[in-house]
C-alpha cells in the first residue's frame, strides 16, 4: 500500500497546482480514479472555471458518513530548490517536492486507500473532498459547503488531513483579512484644506485598529489553550502618497484579525465598521463628494473552536489510539466544515514546519500511520 501511496504522490506533485494557475488536472486525474471505483463524482468550478472542487461517495446513499478532505493548491515554488519542485524525489525515506506534506500527502493516502473502501461492505459512506484556494482564502471550500447543502449531502464528521505529525488537531483561530482603501483629493502641501488627505485618515483608522487590538485582548477567554490567548488583530501593509509635499488622495491598510472565536469577530468589527461608516467616511465625504472609505473583505474564514462534545475527536482518537488533542497556530478549512454543522477535527501525515518552504518534503513513515489509520476506519465504517 505504501508503494502506491508513493506512486500516487508522485502524480500529485507532478501537477503544479499553485492557486494562481488552476488544479484542473488534478481534479481529472483524482475523479478517473475515483469513478473507476464506482464512486458517486461530482465537480463544481469557480467562475474562472480554472479551478475546481471535487467532492466523491463511496459506500450508501444515506446521511452521515465521515469526510476525508485536503486542499489541492500549493504556495509557490519560490526559492532554492534541490531538485525540481514539481518532481517528486525520495531520499532517506523522504519525499520531496512542493505540496508534499501540505497536502497532497494525505490526498495521496486517501486515493490510496479508495480501492479498500470500495471493496469492503461499508455501512456509512466516506466522502472524499479535494478543494481548490485554501492558500488564498479557502474559497473553494466556501463554493462546496454551499453546494452540499444544495445537494442535501450531510456528513457526520471530517478529517482535514493538514499536517499535523498525525497529532490531533481540536481548535485553530479563525483568519479574517481586509483592505481598507481611503479615496481623497490631491493637491499641494501648502495648502491642505484644498485636498483630503488620505494618510492621515488612514493614521485615524490605525489608531483605532490599536484600540480593538487592546479590547480583545481584555477578552481573553478564561481556560483558552491558544497562544497567545486572545484574538489578535494588526495592520500588516500600508500605502499612500507620492512626496512630502503632495496632499496624498490614496491610501490602503492591509490589515487582518485572528478570532478565538465568532463573538470576538462580530465585537471587532461592528466597531470598526461603525467608526469607518458614521465617522470617518462622512467627514471626508463632507470635504469632497468624490472622497470616502470602502472596506474589501479579501476573506473571513472562521476557526475551529474545540468542543466538549466533539464525535469527530471521539472518533479519530479510537482511529490513531491518541488520547491527546491540541491547537494549532494555523488556519485550515475545518472551520467551514464544523460552520456547516460536520463535526471536524485536523489529523495528517507530515509537519507544518516543511510547509511553505523550499525542499518541502513528508517522511515515508507519516505516510504509513495515515494509511494506518483510514485503515482502521474502513473497518470501522463497515460494522
Amino acid at each position: 500500500m505504501l508503494d502506491h501511496t508513493e506512486r500516487i504522490l508522485a502524480d500529485l506533485i507532478g501537477f503544479p497546482t499553485v492557486s494562481a494557475d488552476g488544479n484542473l488536472e488534478l481534479i481529472a486525474y483524482a475523479a478517473a480514479a475515483l469513478d473507476g471505483l464506482g464512486a458517486h463524482t461530482r465537480t463544481t468550478l469557480d467562475e474562472t472555471g480554472t479551478k475546481a472542487n471535487l467532492f466523491a461517495t463511496i459506500g450508501p446513499d444515506v446521511p452521515g458518513g465521515v469526510v476525508l478532505s485536503g486542499h489541492t493548491d500549493v504556495v509557490p515554488a519560490d526559492g532554492d530548490w534541490t531538485d525540481d519542485p514539481f518532481t517528486a524525489v525520495e531520499r532517506d525515506g523522504l519525499i520531496y517536492g512542493r505540496g508534499a506534506c501540505d497536502m497532497k500527502g494525505f490526498i495521496a493516502c486517501a486515493l490510496a486507500m479508495a480501492p479498500a473502501f470500495a471493496g469492503a461492505d461499508l455501512k456509512r459512506p466516506v466522502h472524499f473532498a479535494f478543494t481548490y484556494d485554501e492558500e488564498v482564502g479557502c474559497f473553494g471550500a466556501r463554493a462546496l459547503m454551499d453546494a452540499l447543502s444544495d445537494w442535501g449531502v450531510k456528513p457526520a464528521t471530517c478529517i482535514i488531513g493538514e499536517p499535523t505529525s498525525m497529532r490531533i488537531i481540536e481548535g485553530h483561530k479563525g483568519c479574517y483579512e481586509y483592505t481598507t482603501a481611503f479615496t481623497g483629493v490631491p493637491g499641494h502641501a501648502s495648502e491642505p484644506d484644498r485636498g483630503v488627505n488620505t494618510i492621515a485618515y488612514a493614521g485615524r483608522f490605525l489608531g483605532k485598529l490599536a484600540e480593538m487590538e487592546g479590547a480583545l485582548k481584555a477578552r481573553a477567554p478564561d481556560g483558552s489553550p491558544f497562544n497567545p490567548p486572545w484574538s489578535t488583530l494588526q495592520p500588516g501593509v500600508i500605502r499612500g502618497g507620492i512626496a512630502r509635499n503632495v496632499i496624498p488622495d490614496a491610501c490602503e491598510v492591509e490589515w487582518e484579525m485572528r478570532p478565538v472565536n465568532a463573538a470576538d469577530a462580530r465585537f471587532a468589527l461592528d466597531r470598526i465598521r461603525s467608526f469607518l461608516n458614521d465617522e470617518i467616511d462622512p467627514e471626508m465625504r463632507a470635504k469632497a463628494a468624490e472622497a470616502g472609505v470602502t472596506t474589501l473583505t479579501v476573506g473571513e474564514v472562521d476557526g475551529l473552536e474545540p468542543l466538549p462534545e466533539s464525535e469527530a475527536l471521539a472518533l479519530v482518537r479510537e482511529l490513531t489510539g491518541g488520547n491527546a488533542a491540541d491547537v494549532v497556530s494555523f488556519g485550515t478549512e475545518a472551520g467551514l466544515f464544523q460552520g456547516a454543522g460536520i463535526s471536524t477535527v485536523v489529523c495528517g501525515p507530515g509537519s507544518i514546519e516543511q510547509a511553505h518552504k523550499p525542499d518541502e518534503f513528508v517522511a515515508l513513515e507519516q505516510l504509513q500511520l495515515c494509511l494506518d489509520m483510514l485503515g482502521r476506519l474502513e473497518r470501522k465504517l463497515s460494522v
